[in-house]
């Protein structure tokens, strides 16, 4: 007899999930709760709860996590410029957390004996939902089918969902899967499984092609308080709005595509095609911005940590001691990051063509070529012999060496 009496499954409605809350009940004989979070992938959540029902789920909690979402995690990785191998915005990654820590909270109310999630194997989500499960109640138990079943392929699945009339949202057509948020959306698998194969046009649904952009630029204005994006174009928003906007505008101009192939927490690598039209223009403003309102030293030791703070994310770390310090190094350097970029957005292209800030660090008196009251150009002579003397010290060194 199995001590598992109820589980809460992390539910999507695609097609792993759909089968899981079957496969739950026949294994362990035990009540399945399942939970959806929204945030912000819209239509996609239309007839869940119908559908968790329909396949044995005995309840179904849609919890509205967008604004929770977007204010404490997009923005606060937006803030630490965390961009994983130089090139993935963190999409998904980011997205996890806030969902995990919801998932135990409903948990914990439920009184239930374990979490579920869909996570294959072979992924990163697994990590990332099981530390942030481990962390948050390590007493639950954790149920990985994708580790236990026997169901190891697509067609598999599709097999399983015909068997038990189970309806699944994609095809053995097309059998490529897509997660949706505000921030992103990413494309993996099937037919993407080939590297050298182009994603098919008509696959993304926020970026136009840039071939098929206006044929004119569009300039915007982005305004941020503390390191916080807070108005588009002299406009005052709050963060889901500012996000949806921002997804129009730079989607309309065909901005915020990449086609990677990452290195996987696993080991291998995967492709994956991804569309982060609002997130892309934010970070490139930002970091714009702490360009002329950080010193030299905190930007350089900040830009060391965006990537180790990208690859925490990546990881599935964020309940760790380590996100917390890293944090509040991040914050306390946004104390002074506000102020306006400007940015031009055409065919694909987005481009910051001008920056101002109360704070700002920037002298135009210091920079200019032309006299200044400010800075003598003939003090550089003694700064130079300085600097310059440990190379001219090893070049005699080396001299006299070839001499003897």
């Amino acid at each position: 007899m199995s001590d598992i009496k109820k589980v809460v499954l992390a539910y999507s409605g695609g097609l792993d999930t759909s089968i899981i809350v079957k496969w739950l009940i026949e294994t362990y004989n035990c009540e399945v709760i399942c939970f959806a979070a929204d945030v912000g992938q819209e239509e996609e959540l239309d007839g869940l709860e119908e559908k968790a029902k329909s396949t044995g789920a005995s309840k179904c909690y849609i919890e509205d996590l967008t604004e929770e979402f977007v204010r404490d995690y997009v923005f606060q990785a937006i803030k630490a410029n965390a961009i994983y191998e130089d090139r993935y915005l963190l999409g998904t990654s980011i997205a996890r957390p806030v969902i995990a820590k919801k998932h135990i909270e409903i948990a914990l109310k439920e009184d239930a004996d374990a979490v579920c999630h869909g996570a294959t194997g072979k992924g990163n989500d697994q990590v990332r939902f099981e530390m942030a499960f481990m962390s948050l109640a390590p007493h639950l138990k954790i149920i990985a089918p994708w580790r236990i079943w026997d169901l190891n392929s697509r067609a598999l699945l599709f097999d399983y969902a015909s068997k038990h009339n189970i309806p699944v949202p994609v095809t053995k057509d097309k059998p490529y899967s897509m997660d949706r948020n505000i921030l992103h959306i990413s494309y993996e698998g099937g037919i993407l499984e080939d590297s050298f194969r182009e994603p098919d046009k008509d696959m993304f649904k926020l970026t136009k092609s840039p071939e098929d952009a206006p044929d004119r630029q569009t300039v915007l204005d982005i305004e941020f308080e503390q390191g916080n994006p807070v108005a588009i174009n002299n406009k005052k928003l709050d963060p889901v709005s500012l996000m949806k906007e921002l997804n129009k505008i730079a989607g309309e101009n065909g901005v915020g595509r990449i086609d990677i192939v990452e290195n996987r927490l696993v080991g291998m690598k995967s492709r994956g095609v991804y569309e982060t039209p609002a997130g892309t223009v934010l970070i490139m403003a930002h970091r714009d911005l702490e360009s002329i309102t950080l010193d030299k030293d905190t930007q350089h030791l900040k830009d060391k940590l965006a990537s180790e703070y990208a690859t925490l994310v990546y990881n599935g770390l964020w309940f760790s001691k380590k996100r917390e310090a890293m944090d509040a190094f991040i914050n306390e350097t946004q104390k002074n990051v506000s102020g306006i970029v400007r940015l031009k957005l055409y065919k694909g292209h987005c481009q910051v063509i001008g920056r101002k800030s109360d704070n700002s660090l920037y002298s135009e008196k210091l920079a200019t070529f032309d006299e200044s009251d400010l800075y003598d150009q003939k003090d550089a002579s003694g700064f130079l012999k300085i600097f310059g003397l440990p190379f001219k010290v090893e070049a005699i060194l080396k001299k006299n060496k070839d001499n003897k």
